[in-house]
């Protein structure tokens, strides 16, 4: 152990255990306020103003994002729906094992199907909204209806046009319900 009478360091700290050697602090020199170090700021940090000046997030991070959550809400949704598909295809004479063989095959198989279903149709909403804001060079809730319309469109166009119209439709409502709900929150819901 280093001798305290050859290594200084000033008086700060100097506590001593129960046989009398100095105890170690590897801050007793820096001489540093330790609220400067543990102060950071709450608004975001952009290495270019540029940056600060959008209030979007880009068509990569878009896209990522609603791909994730919808693939992540719809396997959730596709196994609660297995979940209960099992529940109710349960015989009095099976074993716990199949039983819970037939849980598992079936809240897999739901939760896959939908949830790549659900993650589709995000990723076609999130590329024509992108697509939409670099068209328009605006974002309102223009865009975001129109790519409704047209992830619904899109989505079941190979049903038929009259299909591909009415799940269009479809689209466009739940999009339009969707970013009407979201201004009565803002506007209603103090957050």
């Amino acid at each position: 152990m280093a001798d305290p009478r050859i290594h200084g360091g000033g008086d700060v700290d100097r506590r001593e255990d129960s046989v009398g050697r100095r105890l170690y602090n590897p801050y007793q020199d820096l001489q540093i306020p330790s609220r400067t170090l543990y102060d950071l700021p709450t608004s975001p940090e952009f290495l270019f103003q540029e940056e600060s000046l959008t209030q979007r997030r880009t068509w990569g991070e878009n896209l990522t994002y609603y791909t994730g959550i919808g693939y992540l809400s719809g396997s959730t949704a596709g196994a609660s729906l297995g979940l209960r598909r099992a529940l109710q295809s349960a015989e009095p004479g099976d074993t716990l094992k199949i039983r819970l063989n037939r849980l598992l095959n079936s809240c897999g198989q739901d939760g896959r199907r939908i949830g790549n279903r659900v993650g589709v149709i995000a990723l076609m909403y999130a590329g024509l909204e992108s697509g939409m804001v670099a068209a328009r060079d605006t974002d309102d809730w223009i865009n975001s209806v129109v790519s409704g319309l047209g992830t619904g469109a899109l989505f079941k166009a190979a049903n038929g046009p009259r299909s591909a119209a009415i799940a269009g439709a479809v689209g466009g409502l739940m999009v339009g319900a969707a970013v009407a709900g979201k201004q009565v929150l803002k506007r209603y819901v103090p957050i």
